[in-house]
């Protein structure tokens, strides 16, 4: 077979072409890269009988985006072709079929293994997406796998791990990683998959002893070990993460004075993805950049800079041939413990005045509530919803339009411009906890009180006792907030639970007429009778008992969480 460049005139496109039709084919995906980069592969062509003139047996979008490109430009380059010696139609067929099965996409992981040689090469994200037709999305959603072990990606190569769990995976720390390798390997186990993969990485409080940065012996907690003492966790969470947070602000510290320019800390679940930055030496600026998983891991990489101030300091470079030598920096003003001894002795002056002050510590212990610090840890109720069914429900329930509008009007008197997160959950910065207290001082009483009120409700456990405690105290009527909606018939499944209710709505003569029919028809009576259809009375105010406070069940079996959380605390509250 001959290899040569034909004029694009002298092709066409063959009837036995397998796309060969008279409508012009959508070449969107190739015509990016073919304006970049011209046609890379050759065409399969034949000769058609006239002189230098050739028919296209394979290659017809790669043809058609060639001349959408000469259009552009008003002048069009010779295309590489392969080809064919004269033959029969069938051979032209086959050679069309076997060209065109050839150009299935390859599988992500050997797209990565391109991306990423190309990135190591020097070309963006930019360029990638352009060369290959693609978005800037797809690009780095590919080189995302190479946040994942090589045992991974083979795996996901051979299509033994579906694209949802990988995706997750690419969140996981290598510790995480790790773990769920030795469950996928063990044949007495099962690996979580899909949305359970991701519940197995982000829920729950079970923190490793394993992952801490700080002594063990030096823990003041509770440290729990399974039964055969081989792994041992931490049973107060907030307490790991007060004195994680000071190792990990000492690791910070110790980096600083071994001389690197800057130590960045990633918040919480914040992820560090290496095609954004690039290595640099702790000479010439580089950063070290520490990151912190949701189980507490931490991990340090040194020597990065972002893209863009990597380019910069090139950049400077190039104006000079030898970059200066950075200035040794002055004997600072006091020693180490010159510095600790100044701090203890103001930090004794500044807390023991502060009891005369109670105002003053109010406004202080808000702030430190709202922003963190280093010994405060404070995080909302993430509101974590089982289904979308759900979570639909709370998105349009009437509490929540009226929390977020009071939450509103909070956040503009303290000056906060994000006007739909959070107020509380802050990084912990100084500086910020700072300028909440100053703007705090400048409020009357009953102004920090609401935004008191609204802090605490944000970090209100749900599910919790203490939520059962508090809706008692204050004699909450769910009335004023909550009406039966299809998602509560919806998840309404069981039919004695059902029929119970309908005793309360309708009385026990109707219950018990309807108590051998289905649960959809039983809940069909419920709405009849809140609608007042169908010859139904209608019932307003009707409250289950699952929804009032104080709680109470409709069965004896057990089960009821939130029942059970308020039999803890009942006697705290309400006198036998």
């Amino acid at each position: 077979m001959q290899l040569a460049h034909v004029s694009i005139e002298q092709l066409s496109v063959s009837a036995v072409n397998m796309r060969h039709s008279k409508r012009a084919p959508d070449i969107s995906d190739i015509l990016p890269s073919v304006r970049a980069r011209g046609v890379l592969v050759p065409l399969l062509v034949r000769p058609n009988g006239a002189p230098d003139s050739f028919e296209i047996v394979a290659g017809r979008r790669r043809y058609f985006a060639a001349r959408a490109v000469a259009d552009e430009r008003g002048e069009a380059e010779p295309l590489p072709c392969a080809i064919m010696e004269d033959g029969d139609d069938a051979d032209a067929l086959e050679a069309s079929l076997i060209e065109n099965i050839a150009r299935l996409d390859p599988d992500e992981v050997s797209q990565w293994e391109t991306f990423s040689r190309l990135i190591g090469q020097g070309r963006t994200i930019a360029d990638v997406a352009a060369t290959f037709g693609i978005t800037e999305h797809q690009v780095k959603r590919i080189l995302a796998l190479g946040d994942l072990l090589p045992k991974i990606r083979e795996a996901y190569r051979r299509d033994e791990i579906d694209t949802e769990t990988v995706r997750h995976l690419t969140m996981a720390s290598k510790a995480q990683q790790k773990d769920w390798l030795a469950l996928y390997a063990d044949p007495d186990n099962r690996a979580p998959r899909g949305w359970q993969l991701k519940q197995w990485l982000f829920g729950g409080q079970s923190i490793s002893t394993k992952v801490a940065l700080f002594a063990i012996e030096d823990y003041a907690g509770l440290i729990v070990s399974d039964l055969f003492g081989e792994d041992s966790y931490f049973a107060d969470a907030d307490l790991f993460w007060q004195t994680q947070n000071e190792a990990i602000a000492a690791k910070r510290d110790a980096y600083l004075e071994a001389g690197w320019s800057e130590v960045v800390v990633l918040e919480p679940g914040q992820y560090f993805h290496s095609w954004d930055y690039e290595k640099t030496p702790k000479k010439k600026g580089g950063k070290v950049v520490i990151t912190i998983s949701q189980r507490g891991e931490v991990e340090a990489h040194e020597g990065y800079l972002s893209r863009k101030e990597a380019h910069r300091a090139r950049s400077n470079d190039e104006g000079s041939e030898q970059a200066e030598t950075p200035a040794k920096p002055s004997r600072p003003e006091l020693s180490g413990p010159m510095q600790n001894y100044v701090d203890l002795h103001r930090h004794a002056a500044a807390r023991t005045a502060m009891l005369e002050h109670p105002g003053a510590a109010l406004r202080l212990m808000v702030a430190h509530a709202i922003t963190g610090s280093s010994l405060w840890q404070v995080r909302p109720d993430p509101q974590r919803a089982a289904n979308e069914t759900v979570a639909a429900s709370i998105a349009g329930c009437k509490a929540e339009a009226a929390f977020d509008d009071k939450r509103r009007e909070v956040l503009a008197l303290i000056g906060t411009d994000d006007e739909d997160g959070p107020i509380a959950g802050g990084n912990g910065d100084d500086f910020a906890t700072a300028s909440v207290f100053a703007r705090l001082l400048a409020l009357s009483d009953d102004d920090v009180m609401r935004v008191l009120a609204i802090v605490m409700a944000e970090t209100l456990a749900s599910g919790s006792a203490v939520v059962e405690a508090l809706g008692n105290h204050i004699n909450v009527n769910m009335g004023d907030y909550w009406q039966p909606d299809d998602a509560f018939f919806e998840l309404l499944r069981d039919k004695e639970v059902a029929n119970e209710m309908l005793a309360d709505i309708g009385g026990r003569l109707v219950a018990d007429g309807n108590v051998s029919e289905k649960v959809k028809t039983q809940k069909k009576i419920i709405r009849d009778f809140l609608m007042g259809e169908n010859g139904r009375q209608k019932v307003d105010d009707w409250l289950p008992r699952w929804m009032k406070f104080p709680v109470e069940s409709y069965t004896k079996r057990g089960g009821f969480r939130t029942a059970d959380q308020w039999s803890k605390v009942q006697s705290l509250f309400v006198s036998q």
